[in-house]
């Protein structure tokens, strides 16, 4: 039956009708893929010497089991975003005397088998094999990669229950930022606790056990509750839960523009593809603690200036790029009724603009680096507002590819055209390569008053701009909506 299954599923892939569109993409994705896997090939490969290297008085496997516990949680949290359960059209099989359980069984099966199960293998077993030949014991080097496996189908399994829990959301990043606080100011080392928990399973190869008993039975529950939810009525019945809504008063202020300011934080907040871009642009806030603690930035300028447009910026690049497409699946009844068109751009624009200040905001403690930092944030957050809102406004005209709210946010390439891959030139390689050049060809203050200074003219000239953008988006109308009527896409 699971055969029957599988070529049911193969079929369906090949015969759809968005096989074969935009195979470009497709292509750079796979090739992606393949980058990626080798990478963590090599690492793996490597990290027993970087491990020695940098801890010469401790083994590297050792070494390495204490940071498991933010492997586990990070690898959670990165997978309520990316993984879903397996798509898997099952009402009319529900008509036909196939068993339940075989179907749930199925189901489960496949997302035991899912790409990011393999992903941690391909870190840990070339580590395994370099340490069978640095004379590490066979038997427990094996048993160690199996309990890593069985730890990873328990974190596969226990994001299939928690995928739709903003509450384990929460849970998941407050362990994360809380462990992290309590080691970096010495109040609770939890690397140290768990180091030897994790260890264990090399040195005490029996321990194996526990991880597969753990596996075995987030198995067990997530097929308890599939099975029960596998019937012909549940698909039928209504929802009767209660409706928690706002009505955002507040946007009224607004005037016209409220009501579109309304849709798009009523989208934002209901949808996880676009409450994703939220919670991206949040921690990418600490983007910039990877570069302002290393001594080897502390002078490269041109890369700070980076680091503004991007801080600042996220929440732009990663919503605006997708301007109108959010709003695909009514787009055309906007553009048949008696919308002002500019209203609708403007609201856009707006909203964008608040982000673009709050972020800067959040970046202000970076000042700690030095003052420089906060001027270049500054200027950055002001040539955001002032050109790059402009830029990617102009650019959603050209978007014509439809968007599903309702499908995972990563690993998702609807709405993707080359539009996404040539924008990012004018947003983030414009300001750089300006910055870069007042930088050496004068100073850094001229640099940072140069891109403010762009931004307010932007500023200022933000109602003739918008005008210019609402008539290309009036010259691109039956274009976008045709495209975007195109399901599949």
């Amino acid at each position: 039956m699971f055969k029957r299954f599988f070529s049911l599923q193969w079929k369906s892939f090949f015969r759809s009708s968005n096989f074969g569109k935009s195979v470009a993409i497709k292509v750079i994705m796979g090739f992606f893929g393949i980058y990626m896997l080798l990478s963590l090939a090599g690492t793996g490969a490597g990290l027993y010497f970087i491990l020695r290297e940098l801890f010469p008085n401790e083994g590297p496997l050792w070494v390495l089991s204490q940071y498991f516990i933010y492997w586990i949680l990070i690898e959670l949290f990165l997978r309520y975003f990316m993984q879903k359960l397996p798509v898997m059209d099952i009402k009319p099989l529900l008509a036909t005397p196939v068993k339940k359980s075989t179907i749930a069984h199925y189901i489960l099966g496949r997302s035991g088998v899912s790409f990011y199960n393999f992903l941690s293998l391909f870190l840990f077993v070339p580590f395994g094999i370099v340490l069978l030949f640095q004379r590490y014991l066979f038997l427990n080097v094996f048993l160690w990669i199996i309990g890593i496996f069985a730890i990873t189908l328990c974190i596969n399994y226990i994001n299939l229950l928690i995928n739709k829990s903003d509450k384990a959301l929460i849970v998941i990043v407050t362990l994360i930022l809380g462990l992290y606080g309590l080691d970096y100011f010495g109040v609770f080392s939890a690397k140290e606790f768990f180091r030897p928990i994790f260890h264990a399973l090399y040195a005490y190869p029996v321990t194996v056990l526990i991880p597969i008993v753990l596996g075995l039975l987030t198995y067990w529950v997530n097929y308890k509750f599939l099975r029960n939810k596998i019937y012909l009525d549940a698909s039928l019945k209504s929802k009767t839960t209660e409706a928690k809504t706002s009505d955002l008063a507040w946007t009224r202020r607004f005037g016209e523009m409220g009501t579109f300011l309304q849709l798009d934080l009523k989208m934002i907040w209901r949808n996880k593809r676009t409450k994703s871009q939220v919670f991206i642009s949040l921690l990418m806030v600490f983007y910039g603690l990877i570069f302002y603690t290393q001594d080897i930035y502390s002078n490269m300028m041109p890369m700070l200036a980076f680091l503004g447009i991007f801080m600042t910026g996220i929440f732009l690049s990663n919503f605006g790029q997708f301007i109108p497409a959010w709003d695909s699946s009514y787009y055309s009844m906007m553009m048949s009724q008696n919308i002002p068109l500019r209203k609708y751009l403007e609201s856009k624009a707006t909203l964008i603009s608040v982000t673009v200040v709050a972020m800067f905001l959040l970046t202000i403690p970076y000042v700690y680096f030095g003052w420089h930092a906060l001027a270049i944030n500054f200027g950055c957050a002001l040539y955001n507002l002032g050109i790059n809102i402009p830029v990617i406004l102009f650019f959603g005209s050209f978007n014509k590819k439809r968007i599903e709210l309702d499908k995972s946010p990563f690993g998702n390439m609807q709405g993707t055209s080359a539009t996404q891959f040539l924008i990012m030139l004018p947003v983030l390689g414009a300001p750089i390569l300006l910055f870069t050049i007042m930088y050496y060809a004068v100073s850094l203050e001229a640099a940072v008053i140069f891109l403010s200074v762009l931004g307010v003219i932007g500023f200022a000239l933000k109602n003739y701009l918008l005008d210019k953008i609402t008539e290309q988006y009036r010259s691109k109308k039956y274009g976008m909506i045709a495209g975007f009527k195109e399901k599949n896409s």
